[in-house]
């Protein structure tokens, strides 16, 4: 009898299993990619939007209700660029949809620097364009202002 032993996802296969729950709109299969103290920063974020996020807990609070406010159709562009980082890649993307609210076209570029340990997303630096929330309907995944 032989047994397979599955390998641990890489950083980019994890990452890439990640969109596909997103446009799956299985946030709950999303969030169960995170390590329990994993952090999520939007270093770009503007005022009034979080800036970092502890925990697994706290990702699933911020992720929660993004399908009602943003309906992802696609990630046309996906470039992985592997980084000498053990774990560490970073993402340049575009997301494609529409605003729910509005329904509007939703399209956003994106860059994320991802870390992944142990099999789960322990750190995602999400370099998002602040100017999209501008539009009418894009006040989605805790907004406090």
């Amino acid at each position: 009898m032989t047994t397979t032993r599955t390998m641990p996802m890489t950083a980019a296969e994890l990452y890439g299993h990640g969109l596909r729950l997103l446009l799956e709109k299985d946030i709950a299969g999303w969030v169960d990619l995170w390590h329990e103290d994993g952090v999520m920063e939007f270093p770009f974020a503007p005022e009034g939007w979080p800036v970092r996020l502890e925990g697994k807990a706290a990702v699933a609070a911020y992720m929660r209700h993004y399908p009602d406010h943003v309906d992802l159709h696609d990630f046309p562009e996906v470039t992985v660029h592997e980084t000498t980082a053990p774990g560490t890649i970073v993402v340049e993307m575009r997301g494609v949809g529409r605003l729910v609210e509005s329904d509007s076209p939703f399209d956003m570029t994106y860059i994320a620097v991802v870390t992944v340990g142990d099999g789960l997303i322990t750190s995602y630096r999400d370099y998002w364009n602040p100017l999209a929330v501008q539009q009418p309907g894009a006040d989605f995944v805790g907004a406090t202002r």
